[in-house]
């Protein structure tokens, strides 16, 4: 949150990312007290009619208040880290869009397991002003057309239920015509989507005090089971070596989300299943070595970054995605987990059929990849002194992982 002084001569200086957009076109007084100012133009397509300071448990208020007025037009909503907009038509959510990468249609679809994750990457390298990733998955049939409108109402639906568990923010409304291609009929009213929002945000709170973390590892218990649903007994078998956190596990069986945690929670209760926050088993031998020195220094990375950039973890996440080959072939559909780690069997998964000697260098000069990732972020975050400890640590690790794997020979 930016603050600013109004000077003696009544003057109020803009940031540049805040007067750049605005232009040299006036702005009218819309409101103003001793507390607040308000500028927009009200006359003109578009106009900014409502907008405020977003506190927790206010979404359900706002989406009431454009539902009982039969609204259309765009409510905007600025969260730490993105924005999202929903789109309103005679009071429906017709539509909605988000700038976080994990609500985007191409994650949604690699979450569902409709895609793998370098297939994703290749197609969204095509993608430009005339050529959407949507288009470009049906036509080379990589996604069916019913899959991805599918997935497409997934992502909507996804993009406004977790806003019921926003704490802070801001927002506001514009009324505007809302384009036809923009209208996607859910499935349920707005109304009925504000119960079922607050219904999630209860029960996610009530799964998560026994799931802990969608990051951890279930493990079958070896308890006798009985009148399974078949998607039970599916996570079930799969949770039996305990080497998957539970978002590999709802991928693997194409579960949304929040059904992923319904069952997941059921299984649990039942002592079916707990939930473990490692792997069960360790990986053995110089691979094992090398991924437990760097998961060790990510852990003490983000534990110092996270506490100066809250998006840290997000922007690392996003440049794995990013990778170059053969990095890409060796990190491939390996997930940032909370803590700053990597999963070392999925990595090791990725690295089967190698020869051992090509298995250790793959290994390393990715890891110091993804390390080089984090030292670049680091030295923009974090001051001098803060950085510069962690930095040397990366510097040597890397140098001792070589030395001990042949690879400065």
């Amino acid at each position: 949150m930016h603050k600013l002084k109004i000077n003696k001569s009544g003057t109020l200086q803009l940031p540049a990312e805040i007067y750049g957009p605005l232009g040299g076109q006036p702005l009218a007084i819309i409101s103003a007290s001793s507390e607040h100012l308000l500028l927009g133009r009200p006359e003109v397509e578009g106009a900014v009619l409502i907008s405020g300071v977003l506190e927790e448990g206010a979404i359900t208020d706002l989406l009431s208040y454009f539902n009982m007025f039969r609204k259309t037009g765009i409510l905007t909503i600025e969260l730490e880290g993105g924005l999202k907009a929903l789109y309103f038509q005679q009071g429906e959510i017709v539509f909605a869009t988000s700038t976080f990468p994990s609500e985007d249609l191409g994650e949604v679809l690699f979450s569902l397991g409709k895609i793998e994750r370098d297939a994703l990457q290749e197609l969204r390298s095509l993608v430009n002003e005339n050529t959407s990733l949507g288009k470009l998955l049906v036509e080379r049939g990589v996604v069916a057309p019913k899959d991805l409108w599918l997935a497409s109402r997934n992502q909507v639906e996804h993009i406004i239920y977790t806003l019921f568990s926003a704490h802070s923010g801001s927002f506001y409304f514009q009324s505007l015509q809302i384009e036809q291609e923009r209208i996607l009929r859910l499935s349920m009213k707005t109304q009925n989507i504000i119960m079922e929002g607050l219904r999630r945000l209860d029960e996610r709170s009530l799964f998560m005090r026994k799931l802990i973390s969608l990051d951890y590892f279930p493990l079958e218990t070896g308890k006798d089971a009985a009148d399974l649903t078949q998607v039970e007994a599916r996570l079930l078998n799969l949770a039996q070596p305990g080497l998957q956190t539970a978002r590999d596990l709802f991928r693997k069986i194409g579960l949304r989300e929040f059904d992923g945690m319904r069952i997941l929670f059921g299984l649990v209760e039942k002592r079916l299943i707990r939930m473990e926050e490692t792997p069960t088993t360790e990986i053995e031998g110089v691979l094992g070595q090398i991924l437990a020195a760097y998961n060790n220094l990510f852990k003490v990375i983000f534990t110092q970054a996270l506490k100066i950039s809250p998006q840290f973890s997000q922007e690392v996440a996003h440049s794995l995605r990013d990778l170059p080959q053969p990095y890409s072939f060796v990190l491939r559909d390996v997930e940032l987990q909370s803590d700053g780690t990597l999963d070392g069997h999925r990595i090791v998964a990725n690295l089967s059929g190698l020869e051992e000697g090509d298995k250790k260098k793959l290994l390393t000069d990715s890891l110091c990849e993804v390390a080089f990732t984090a030292t670049m972020a680091l030295r923009r975050d974090l001051d001098a002194e803060q950085a510069r400890p962690l930095i040397a640590r990366v510097q040597k690790l890397t140098t001792k992982i070589r030395e001990m794997t042949g690879g400065n020979e």
